[in-house]
């Protein structure tokens, strides 16, 4: 498959995208030459890791040793496949379950790599960015639709650019579990499951409704499985198609089925029998509240979104460059004073990184925390350091996980005065011991950039002995600065840290 986005020119890579969904699990494996993706390996496992979610929201012993099965499975493949770079996400279950951390740590082992739990709204932009893979050029305002196990995301786009970005908490195993709990499939259980999921879109239809669109995109398994079964049942159909009359035939067939046991259909994966009525609920739902038609299923799924998304990580096309941009220019921050201090603060990195074992996230992470540092002077400048956290944790962040964006939020909130508690372990992109090794160069390179004139005149030399940092000046150095760095070394030494300042 060729994608139409604008990507990097690269030689051969190849690349995998795990996506760890409420209902099922997904990889994809591709080879990539200069914008062409060559399919290797493309499968999925029905997990049903929301299904395992007990009255406490935690995930149970059965689920997560089914899932961790599944992950075994695909880490062997990706084992195989000798794949450079690999992402994995997680998504609504993932951010809901009481215990996630405890799964994350096991799953983690199985696969090698860190998992990233993102957001509703960050898992709506890769679904568009995914789905978007089905057009070869702008097109009008397009409605996108994925239906998930825990949660379903609505997107409004033209082209590859989102407009507009939701992510509802309704799907079809969380509803199953609450709907259907008796099995029994009647006309008053599918209407009490459609009007939950019409409470649900009450929000964003008004919204949706003006920004309108041409024709309405539907990807992931349930309305694939919609499809596939109407086209079975209605030969007359376009492959991919739903349209409104399809839907209401169907849902009157599911009812006279009567229970979730006796759900059997063709085109339908036995599979996916019984949480497909939940999701024709809020399917027909969507139909209704939308005032959609007819839908077209597109392969294009979260899995190519996250492909996508990778492939143009630490290029210019990286959006996560843009949302930092974004919030420095909400938040009026001084943009050229903000170069200044991240510049800084690599050079320092670089001195210290072989010493602390820190990679290449560790200086992505420093570089992103400096360009923001200041955004929450744009709140208050009284205890802006805690404003600016609270934004980082709490935005909508495009590009970011949420491990990331606390990572952010805790280094801008320790760039100054007393250093805060560490980060809970696992919670965040780093350890905690990098973070606070990462916070002590970001306030060493906010001090020496205090003039904000970008002179170099002070950039001293640092060397780390284990936590011990040195800074050795070349010559004598302002009374100000002087001060600065004294001031600073007591909030180190007040967080039991040290640092000793060397000048002539």
């Amino acid at each position: 498959m060729t994608y139409s986005h604008t990507l990097p020119s690269s030689g051969p890579l190849r690349l995998a995208a795990v996506d760890l969904g409420s209902n099922s699990f997904h990889l994809l494996i591709v080879d990539v030459d200069n914008g062409h993706f060559t399919e290797l390996e493309k499968c999925s496992r029905k997990v049903q890791l929301a299904a395992g979610l007990d009255d406490q929201g935690r995930l149970d012993e059965d689920v997560m040793a089914r899932a961790l099965k599944c992950l075994e499975e695909f880490g062997t493949i990706i084992d195989e496949h000798r794949v450079n770079r690999l992402r994995v996400v997680g998504t609504n279950a993932l951010r809901s379950a009481a215990n996630s951390i405890d799964f994350v740590i096991r799953a983690e082992q199985c696969l090698g790599q860190r998992i990233e739990t993102i957001s509703g709204r960050e898992e709506a932009r890769l679904i568009y960015q995914g789905a978007s893979t089905a057009w070869q050029e702008e097109t009008a305002n397009c409605l996108v639709a994925d239906i998930g196990g825990g949660s379903t995301e609505l997107i409004v786009g033209a082209g590859t650019r989102p407009l507009a970005l939701e992510s509802l908490e309704m799907g079809c195993v969380a509803y199953t579990r609450h709907f259907f709990a008796s099995g029994e499939i009647t006309e008053a259980t599918m209407q009490a499951t459609e009007q939950a999921a019409l409470l649900e879109l009450a929000n964003i239809t008004t919204n949706y409704r003006r920004l309108g669109w041409e024709q309405a995109i539907g990807t992931s398994g349930t309305i694939k499985a919609a499809a596939s079964t109407l086209r079975a049942l209605h030969p007359h159909l376009k492959k991919g198609e739903i349209t409104r009359d399809g839907l209401v035939a169907l849902r009157r067939k599911l009812i006279d089925l009567g229970h979730l046991d006796h759900v059997s259909l063709p085109g339908l994966k036995s599979n996916r029998a019984r949480v497909f009525p939940a999701g024709i609920a809020i399917l027909n739902a969507i139909f209704q509240a939308l005032g959609l038609e007819r839908m077209q299923h597109t392969s294009g799924a979260l899995r190519d979104g996250v492909l996508l998304d990778l492939l143009s990580r630490d290029t210019g096309a990286d959006v996560r460059h843009t949302t930092l941009a974004g919030m420095q220019r909400q938040y009026q921050v001084d943009e050229p004073h903000a170069g200044y201090v991240a510049a800084t603060a690599l050079t320092l990195f670089d001195q210290v990184a072989d010493t602390w074992a820190l990679g290449d996230e560790a200086r992505q992470l420093l570089e992103q925390a400096a360009m923001v540092h200041e955004i929450g002077l744009g709140v208050a400048h009284n205890r802006y350091h805690q404003h600016g956290s609270y934004l980082l944790a709490n935005s909508d962040m495009p590009g970011f996980s949420l491990p990331d964006q606390l990572a952010l939020a805790w280094l801008v909130q320790a760039h100054r005065r007393q250093f805060p508690e560490p980060p809970p372990e696992r919670r965040t992109a780093l350890p905690a011991n990098d973070l606070i090794q990462l916070a002590r160069l970001l306030r060493l390179a906010v001090v020496l950039c205090r003039a904000r004139d970008g002179s170099s005149d002070w950039q001293p030399e640092l060397h780390a002995d284990d936590q011990r940092l040195t800074l050795i000046f070349p010559h004598a150095v302002p009374e100000l600065l002087h001060q600065d760095l004294v001031l600073e070394h007591q909030w180190q030494e007040q967080a039991a840290l040290s640092l000793a300042i060397n000048t002539p």
